[in-house]
Order: C-alpha cells, then structure tokens, then sequence
C-alpha cells in the first residue's frame, strides 16, 4: 500500500482528537512560533539543534514550536491551574539530524491531565486511554520512572555538585556514566588536567600561561568553574557498593510486577527510592483497576532518558513490533516539575502524551517510509 497522504493524516489527528475530546479533554491551540528564551531555559542550548530558530526585531529570537507540552502547560498556570483535560492537534517542527528520512515537520495530536488529587491514577487514565486508542495496531508498549532514577541519584553519598551534574545529565546517557567513572575513582582526571587544577589551586595565573583566553567566556567564569574543578578534587569516591545499587536500577528490564519486586529489594538499601517505588505500585494497582494486563507490561527503568528533558516521572512509549525503523507512534509521561517552573512556583501535578497519526497510518498500511 502506498503513504497516507496528507488529507488522510488529518482525518485521522482530526478522529483522536475527538476522542480526547470525548473524554473530556477541551481543545486547546498554540503558536508556531515561540519565545526561544522560555525554551532555552528550560532544556538548555541542547535544543537549539534540534529545533528551527529565527530572530525577530521587535520579538527577539523565535522558536518554531518543538512540541506542545510547554504552550499549554503556560496556558494552564496562567489561567488558574485547577484540575483540567486539554487536547490540542498542530504541527511540530523538528531537525532530524542523523536520521534524513524521518520528517522534521509532522502533526501531533495530544491529551494533557492536570489532577493533584491522585496523580498515579492520573497516570493509568492517560496510559490506558493511549492503548485504547491503539489496540488494533502490532505495538509494543513500554514504560519507566524517572521519579525513580531521580530517587537513586538523591541517595548518593554525594556533595551537592556532583548530585546537581548528574540530575542535569541524567538526559545524556554517555556523559552520566562518564561523571560516575569519575566520581566513583574507576577514571582519574589526565596528568595534564591534574596539573592544571594543582597549579590553580596554589593560587597561579594558569589562564594566560595556558592561553585559556578561549571563545566568549568571560575569565572570571572560567576561574569560578576550575575553583568548582578543584575543590572536586577532595571529593571522596562513590563506593563500589553505591555504583552496584544505581547499575542495578539503570538497567533494570523486565515485567511491570517483577520489577516492582527487584525495586523493593534494592530499596532497602537505598531508602532514598523509597517513595517513589510506592508511587510506581500505587500506579501499578491504578492501571489494573483499568483494565491494564500488568503482568504483560514492559518496564525499563532507562526508557525516556533521551526524549523530552522536563518528564520526572512516569513514562511511556508505543512502539512497532513489526517494523523497528518507524519512530515511535505515541509517547508520553509526567512533569510536575515543568508545571512549577512555568507556574513561577505553583505546581500542579500533570501527565500527557502525544500521538503521530502518520505514524499510526503507516504501522496500518505496511509502509515504513
């Protein structure tokens, strides 16, 4: 069969949308274009290269909208932030660097929650809406807990800048395991790197006899980042037992209840997971009572660590079984966090997912393109 054309993708955004909107969900808009600054700060420089910037004279700098998460939680805050279902459909637009033959400008169709009073049935009502939706389609679902490898960090017997460096790259995978090579003794900084921070510590000028002078960062920043470098230095190691812990909640695979089991027992060991291992059974209990075969439920403590930077807590992802090279027809998860960010400090719990209609098509027609 050949590619759903366009009109055949909007009639099908234009069908889920309905069906959120039937579930109570009020539909909601956003602008294409938006301020960069918001976006920036959020996820960091990061996002610039995935994204289409521009400038504008009387706006300043402009992002074409990367999703639709931010706007409508924005809406959300400044309009009373009560409990509310909002669904939206629009374009997204996205560089696809890497990877040319997926589509750096598609429709997205989604479902937003905001419920404070009980967040992880929250949870199992957007997840089991999300697989309604797509049960006639060969899909894999997985899920995942940010809020618990947050919760693995948070126990470390860590100073607190070594624990702020790995939440902030907890969404980059290779530069996390680099940082606890280091702090846990197993990658020693370079003679070269060792000599420098010793010389800065004694108190010598090592930018102008390094020529450190280097692009547009100002010295005194440079300065302040080699005190932070030095006094590292005196940190003690993460111990071998701490490194075990986190590896065994890292890689952690397996079926929803066996998972929660393994957690409990690591949990012991590490109080800090504690409540957030209750959040997952109490989520657990939720999807079941939606109907929800737990039993069959894939759970991966990694999952989303490479996708959206302001999820921390529960994730999810529907994926093809039978053709791998696809992206993901829906995805989703929970950021409470955002909502306080964007509230200027009122928060209010909040769980949504998104849902790529031409995807969806595609799965059904047998055409990976």
């Amino acid at each position: 069969m050949s590619a759903p054309c366009k009109s055949e993708i909007l009639a099908e955004a234009q069908r889920l949308r309905a069906c959120f909107e039937a579930a109570g969900a009020t539909p909601v808009d956003a602008d294409i274009l938006l301020p960069a600054e918001t976006l920036l700060d959020l996820y960091g420089e990061d996002i610039r290269a995935r994204a289409y910037v521009t400038m504008d004279p009387l706006h300043g700098e402009l992002m074409m909208r990367p999703d639709f998460t931010v706007p409508v939680v924005q809406a959300h805050m400044s309009n009373g932030a009560g409990t509310a279902r909002y669904t939206y459909l629009g374009e997204v637009f996205r560089k696809q660097e890497g990877d040319y033959d997926r589509a750096n400008e598609y429709l997205q169709v989604g479902f937003e929650l905001f419920d404070a009073e009980a967040p992880e049935k929250a949870d199992a009502e957007v997840f089991a809406m999300f697989a309604t939706l797509l049960a006639d389609l060969p899909l894999r679902a997985a899920t995942g807990d940010v809020g618990i490898l947050r919760a693995a960090i948070s126990g470390l017997k860590l100073s607190a800048p070594r624990r702020a460096a790995l939440m902030r790259h907890l969404w980059r995978p290779r530069r996390f395991r680099t940082l606890l090579e280091r702090f846990s003794g197993r990658t020693p900084a370079t003679p070269q790197r060792a000599a420098l921070l010793e010389a800065h510590g004694r108190g010598e000028d090592v930018l102008s006899e390094a020529g450190l002078f280097i692009g547009l960062r100002d010295p005194d920043e440079i300065r302040k980042r080699l005190d932070r470098l030095v006094a590292d230095l005196s940190e003690p190691p993460l111990t071998e037992g701490e490194l075990s812990a986190l590896d065994q909640v890292l890689t952690l695979k397996d079926m929803s209840p066996a998972a929660l089991e393994r957690l409990s027992d690591i949990a012991v060991d590490m109080p800090a997971m504690l409540d957030a291992v209750q959040r997952f059974e109490r989520r657990l209990d939720a999807l079941q009572a939606r109907g929800v075969d737990i039993d069959q439920l894939h759970f991966e403590a990694e999952f989303g660590r490479t996708t959206m930077e302001y999820y921390d807590g529960f994730v999810f992802g529907f994926s093809g079984t039978e053709q791998p090279g696809l992206p993901p027809v829906a995805l989703g998860g929970r950021y409470d966090a955002l909502t306080r960010i964007l509230g200027q400090g009122t928060a209010m719990p909040a769980v949504g997912g998104m849902i790529r209609p031409a995807s969806l098509l595609d799965l059904r027609s047998g055409d990976p393109a």
